[in-house]
């Protein structure tokens, strides 16, 4: 059984192109690289955002508080904090900095997010002019050849390169208010 399981992992291994091997390891490396000349106080938000948002972290808030809780509410026991006034601050002050945290956190996600986008609109934009010239030509070769498609209709249409401006244009235009 694992070795039909070892042959069809790799058969989908080898199933890639070149090409997408090559952008895997080159998206791959650009990670890398953007997560090392991240800054020393990005990295410790990170790190920092990503133990609070852990298990681990849920845990030993759990054991602190809950120690806390009950060392405060055992008659025997002196209380160091009866009104749990402390605890509170305590509590108020640790969410403000993990407030601070999440925010950097979220910043640098939105940073990465905003590049990735601008990638996929660049692609876009390039596969949308590479499509509308590879048409021209396919419509030159029909017209060459008097070959009649439902398709000649549109092709002026389709022929036209987009405009990006124009598009964002009329979409802020049409979108409801908010």
């Amino acid at each position: 059984m694992k070795m039909t399981q070892n042959i069809g992992a790799d058969a989908g291994s080898n199933e890639l192109s070149a090409s997408l091997r090559r952008n895997i390891q080159a998206l791959r490396e650009r990670r890398t690289r953007e997560r090392m000349s991240a800054s020393f106080e990005e990295r410790l938000a990170n790190a920092i955002t990503g133990f609070t948002g852990s298990m681990r972290f849920v845990y030993l808030h759990l054991a602190i508080y809950g120690a806390w809780i009950i060392s405060n509410l055992i008659p025997q026991v002196p209380h160091f904090d009866p009104t749990f006034v402390i605890l509170a601050m305590a509590a108020s002050v640790e969410a403000i900095f993990l407030s601070t945290f999440v925010l950097i956190s979220q910043n640098r996600a939105m940073d990465e997010s905003d590049k990735r986008d601008d990638l996929d609109l660049h692609i876009n934009l390039l596969t949308e002019h590479e499509l509308t010239r590879l048409i021209e030509m396919v419509a030159a070769v029909a017209q060459k050849l008097e070959v009649r498609t439902a398709a000649d209709q549109e092709i002026g249409e389709i022929t036209k390169d987009v405009a990006p401006e124009a598009v964002l244009s009329e979409i802020e235009e049409n979108s409801p208010a908010q």
